[in-house]
Order: C-alpha cells, then structure tokens, then sequence
C-alpha cells in the first residue's frame, strides 16, 4: 500500500562513442534488432573511444574484450557491445581500460576500438547498448537518430518503482 507513494528513481544515458545514434530495431544484427537480449539503442561510431553509457560497476570484461557488463546501483543489467560479430576477432581490435569490479560513472571510458581493424576484419563496427533484464525498469530512453559526442544525454532510464 505505502509504495504508491513512492517515486520511480530515473537515471541519465550517455552516448557510448561520438558518431550516428540509431534505434536498436536499426541495428543490421537479428540479434540486437529484435530484441532478443533486451532492448536499446546502438551508435554507429566515428572514433575509436567508448565511454560508459550509465554508472555503476562494472560486472563483466568479456574475455575476447567485445563487450562490457556494467551493472547500475539498481540492480540493471548494461550490455555496451562493440561491433557486430567482434567476437570472431579474439580481442584484437580492443583495448581494454576498465576490469571487473571497477565503478564507473557516465562518460568514464571503458575501451578503445580500432575501427579500421574491426573492418579490415570484415566486422561492423555498431556499438549497441542493451538493458539485458528489462523487468528493472517501467521506461527506457525514445532514441531520435541525430549525430552525438560520447557523453552526449540520450535520455533517462525510468525504474519500477520498489
């Protein structure tokens, strides 16, 4: 009874990389597009930096350095995953600047893609941000596709209220 009083906590989302924001649905990966991990939002990057899209702690480095697992205070799961079937490329194109455990902050940086490898190896280089358990939160960011710098708002997670 007493939690209709409370109010839902928000949280901002920052570009992960400076380039094109899209929609998830836009992503040219079945995987990410439909959903299928969680919904999002992807950016189509133009340098090499990525920065951490929320803050929280960092849950998870995968071991062939294409993707990142950030939980928030929350309890929400963020997948930051760079490029599109990256994971064929055994870690080569990346450098990693964040470890398990570590806290981060939007905008702090997470890694570095060497988008010419990435495509020199026949890869996308589409960096998608996934909310993996999606069950933590009423509302996520409407993405309008517009040009970004990494750190740029992308919009404000809405959690359920608990």
């Amino acid at each position: 009874m007493f939690k209709l009083f409370k109010k839902s906590k928000v949280e901002a989302v920052v570009a992960p990389a400076t380039g094109q924001l899209i929609k998830i649905e836009s992503v040219s990966d079945d995987v990410f597009s439909q959903k299928m991990m969680g919904d999002g939002f992807a950016v189509e990057p133009a340098h090499n930096d990525i920065v951490s899209p929320v803050a929280g702690t960092v849950s998870t480095v995968f071991p062939t350095k294409h993707a990142i697992g950030i939980t928030t205070s929350e309890g929400l799961e963020v997948l930051v995953h760079m490029g599109l079937d990256t994971v064929e490329l055994n870690g080569e194109p990346f450098e990693m600047l964040v470890k398990a455990g570590d806290k981060v902050e939007t905008n702090t940086p997470l890694a570095t893609m060497d988008l010419d490898k990435v495509k020199a190896g026949g890869k996308g280089t589409t960096i998608v941000i996934v909310y993996t358990n999606m069950d933590k939160i009423d509302a996520i960011p409407a993405v309008e596709p517009q040009y970004v710098d990494h750190g740029d708002a992308v919009g404000t997670l809405t959690y359920q209220k608990g």
